[in-house]
């Protein structure tokens, strides 16, 4: 275990403490939590980015093709029919897609 100095305003601190004592936990663990919640929120696009890259498009392909040709039991539809609608505004614009290129990643 390491040591760390931290300043924090004051009203920061004050919710701190607040939020660890309704947690009952300590300020020490509601922080070092918190880190960890943040650093994995970062850390994730670059684990599914390598995960991806040791994928095969080929090795997935032959999967699928072991799946049934057989309807879905109800209730099992993707996308159901009243949200297919909807989920054509959560495809990717072609601007988010050039993110990536423009942040000077592969």
């Amino acid at each position: 275990m390491s040591a760390l100095s931290l300043r924090l305003p004051e009203s920061l601190h004050r919710k701190v403490r607040e939020l660890a004592e309704r947690e009952d936990i300590s300020i020490n663990q509601f922080i070092a939590t918190a880190v960890a919640e943040k650093m994995s929120a970062l850390l994730t696009l670059e684990y599914l980015e390598e995960r991806a890259s040791r994928g095969s498009r080929a090795h997935f392909r032959s999967i699928l093709r072991r799946v049934p040709d057989v309807p879905p039991l109800p209730g099992d539809e993707w996308p159901p029919a009243s949200e297919a609608a909807s989920n054509q505004r959560l495809q990717p614009s072609k601007a988010r897609r050039g993110t990536k290129a423009r942040k000077g990643k592969k």
